[in-house]
Parts: C-alpha cells; structure tokens; sequence
C-alpha cells in the first residue's frame, strides 16, 4: 500500500557548490511517493545553472526561480503554495537528507495522530562533508521532550532544524512561514506547538552542515539582524501564553536575549526586552 505523498521543498540561495548533493540526496529516498520542488532565491553564483542540468535528468521536478533575492520566509512560502504533498520537509540546498529520513518521518506522524511535526537526531558537518558530531552529542536523546513542547521551546533551543518534517495542514493553518522575519524556524516551532504535538526521534535523519555565512550562522554575529526577528517571536510568545508556567519560562528566555543582545552590541534590542518583560509580568 503506497503512502501519503511527502514534498520535499528545496531551496538555495548561492550554494553551487552543495545543491547536487542535496538533490541526489532526495532521490536516494528510500520511500515513495516523493514531490520535489527545488526554489532559487536569485543566486549569484551559478546555482541556477547547476540546479537546471540536474533537472534535466529528473525532469518531473519542479523548478522555480526568483529574480531577485526575497529571502528564505517568502522563498519557502512561494514554494508551499504548489506543494500537493500531505507532509513538508523544508531542505536547504547545503544539508542533506540520509535515506530513510522521510520514511521514518511518515512512519511518526502517521502513527501519532495529534502530532503535526516530528524532528531528529542530526550529524553536524563540515564543508567538506566531514563529521564533526551528533546533535545528540550536545542535546541527548533522554533530554529532548516530545508531545506538548510549547513551554520547552520558549525556555531553550534543541532542534535541529532541518530535521523537521510536518505536516502540511499545520503549515497553511499557520498562514506559512512569517514573512516579515529575517529567519523562520523559532516562530514556526513557537506558532506550531501551541496547536499540535511534537515527536522526536533518537534517529539520525539528516546531515547539517555548517557553512561560513550561512544563515543560521549569522544569528549570533554583532549586530544581527536576527535579534530583532527573535524579539518579535518573543512578543507573539506573551500573547500566546497560557499558564503562570508559561510566562515564567518567558521570563528567563528574556533575561538570556537580553544579555545575548548586550554582547552582540544591539543595545535597542536589549532594552526592548526589558520592557517586554515589564508587560509580561503584568
């Protein structure tokens, strides 16, 4: 009996020389049925071209190309709007899928009906290709909660983020990614959980590879962009927060940004916070 459909949306952005591994890593699936959408986000540096000859041996691909650079919120959402799969994996075009990610993806949330993401264990790489470690290494297997995540997520980071998979009901409920942030993964995890439950697994799923510049990279570089991406996700927290707990995990995920953004010089940012955490102490 054939699965649900899964897309697998790929999106670059001036990764020439990591995108074909990507691609061949979503072919070398071993589940069935696979859409796979591949999205350039106006690259400079010959991705397009890299991307088309691939696609000319995999012709029922779908390849979208933007003009301009939009950035990874609107690039994925674009993307999303095609998507006919039951279940989204979101794959930038520098890490790649080991082969049984998606069918151990359908397998959890197929099985867990209230679950509308589930995410894994990853191997962090070099350029090269080379590992370095486990996620698990840093965050073990007997830490990592499942289920109702909402409080969890606003006290600390422990997902990897390309190992998610989710599905796709959840996604458009939401209204998709948040376009007006400058990355997409806390929002969507924060946003996500208040509605359905999460499950992790101890597998190892995907290869995340650490790249100089990359966007997760730059989250904490002197005076990111991000920060100001992140106070707003902050702000959505207090809104969405239910329980005494809840704000009080807010609490300290406020203290921990507000001395975050003192040492990346984001003074503005820092004394956001603290007005922040004057209201939600209201």
């Amino acid at each position: 009996m054939e699965g649900p459909l899964v897309s697998v949306i790929c999106v670059c952005y001036n990764q020439a020389r990591f995108v074909t591994e990507a691609l061949d890593s979503v072919i070398a699936q071993t589940y069935k049925p696979i859409e796979l959408i591949v999205i350039d986000d106006g690259s400079t540096d010959g991705s397009p071209k890299i991307i088309k000859q691939w696609i000319a041996a995999h012709p029922e691909t779908v390849l979208l190309l933007n003009g301009t650079n939009l950035g990874y919120c609107k690039t994925f959402n674009k993307a999303a709007a095609l998507a006919k799969g039951k279940y989204l994996i979101d794959l930038a075009a520098d890490d790649v899928l080991l082969p049984e990610r998606v069918k151990v993806g359908v397998q959890v949330l197929e099985s867990h009906p209230r679950a509308g993401v589930t995410f894994s264990d990853a191997a962090h790489c070099d350029e090269s290709g080379f590992k370095i470690s486990l996620h698990s290494d840093r965050f073990p297997h007997a830490t990592i909660p499942s289920g109702d995540i909402y409080k969890n997520l606003i006290e600390r980071f422990f997902i990897c983020s390309p190992t998610m998979m989710f599905a796709q009901a959840v996604f458009k409920e939401l209204g998709g990614y948040d376009e007006t942030l400058a990355y997409e993964d806390f929002d969507f995890w924060i946003r996500s959980a208040r509605m359905c439950e999460y499950v992790y697994s101890p597998h190892v799923l995907v290869k995340k590879r650490k790249v100089v510049n990359s966007l997760s990279a730059a989250q904490f570089q002197l005076r990111s962009l991000h920060s100001c991406s992140t106070f707003k996700v902050c702000e959505k927290i207090r809104k969405l927060n239910r329980t005494p707990e809840e704000r009080k995990a807010l609490q300290r995920r406020i203290r921990y940004e507000f001395f975050l953004n003192l040492r990346l010089l984001n003074p503005g940012v820092a004394f956001n916070y603290l007005w922040l955490a004057f209201l939600n102490r209201k």
